[in-house]
């Protein structure tokens, strides 16, 4: 199983390579468009190889959709957090309530009544 996986990350990172060396051609961003920067007399204007483009892209997609989802299952991690609270609150009750049951009794056959 291993060895699949670094075969995967293997093919993963020759793609990269191989997309980064293909997209090396510079790419002028600017943060507004002409007209705007004009009107506001500045711009914010960047020049990156197209592949950091598009690597920045994937990456801030990724990042987006952990955030979103980190967000969206919020409900759900509550509701696990509450239901072991639980749990634990009535295994302490059933731990206390056998100690009251066998109180006074012999340790042995408290032991086989408990089992």
């Amino acid at each position: 199983m291993r060895y699949v996986r670094y075969a995967i990350l293997a093919l993963i990172a020759i793609v990269l390579v191989s997309m980064s060396l293909a997209n090396r051609e510079p790419l002028t961003l600017a943060l507004y468009p002409d007209p705007v920067a004009e009107f506001m007399g500045w711009n914010i204007v960047v020049t990156l190889p197209v592949f950091t483009v598009i690597l920045a892209s994937v990456a801030v997609g990724v990042l987006v959709g952990f955030i979103w989802e980190w967000i969206r299952e919020y409900r759900h991690r509550k509701a696990a957090a509450t239901s072991s609270r639980e749990a634990r609150k009535l295994e302490r009750e059933v731990k206390r309530l056998k100690k009251e049951k066998n109180k006074g009794k012999d340790e042995v056959l408290a032991i086989l009544e408990d089992a």
